[in-house]
């Protein structure tokens, strides 16, 4: 089963979150706690919403999204963040599920593109959006400010 993710799933979504940065190798990044992801996530002004996939009594997955804008196509976009099965319930159609009802949700809300980013290394998440029709875009970096080179930058500004 597929939902949108309610105030009292955040524990939940930072156990997924957890999972996420394990398996990414990047545990020591992750600082995120739960007074902030509800703020983010259900506050006066939302950032992100959660789809999560279920089993019975078990939420075993989320997908994280947002919208961008896109300036040359003149309309929304739907960006994925993250996207995470727990490892002993993969192969199960969750992830399919969740990225079908995000298609879904971005076709709705008529956005031009539905986007999400997938680390160089991860050959088995690659192949599966392949398969789902997706285009790997090898031409585009992303570029990243963050901690202290952000905010020596943002002093800058006038």
């Amino acid at each position: 089963m597929i939902r949108p993710a309610t105030s009292a799933d955040v524990p939940a979504i930072i156990h997924l979150i957890r999972a996420l940065s394990d398996y990414e190798k990047l545990s020591h990044q992750v600082v995120v706690d739960e007074a902030r992801l509800r703020e983010h996530l259900f506050g006066a002004r939302p950032y992100a919403e959660v789809l999560l996939a279920e089993e019975p009594g078990r939420v075993v997955g989320y997908a994280l999204y947002f919208h961008t804008y896109s300036t040359f196509l003149g309309s929304p976009s739907l960006y994925l963040e993250d996207l995470f099965v727990l490892p002993e319930h993969r192969g199960r159609g969750h992830g399919k599920a969740l990225l079908a009802r995000l298609a879904r949700i971005a076709v709705e809300r008529d956005c031009g593109r539905f986007e999400w980013m997938v680390l160089d290394w991860n050959t088995p998440a690659i192949q599966f959006y392949e398969s789902l029709g997706a285009l790997v875009a090898p031409e585009w970096q992303l570029c990243r400010m963050t901690g202290d080179a952000l905010l020596r930058f943002a002093a800058t500004a006038t």
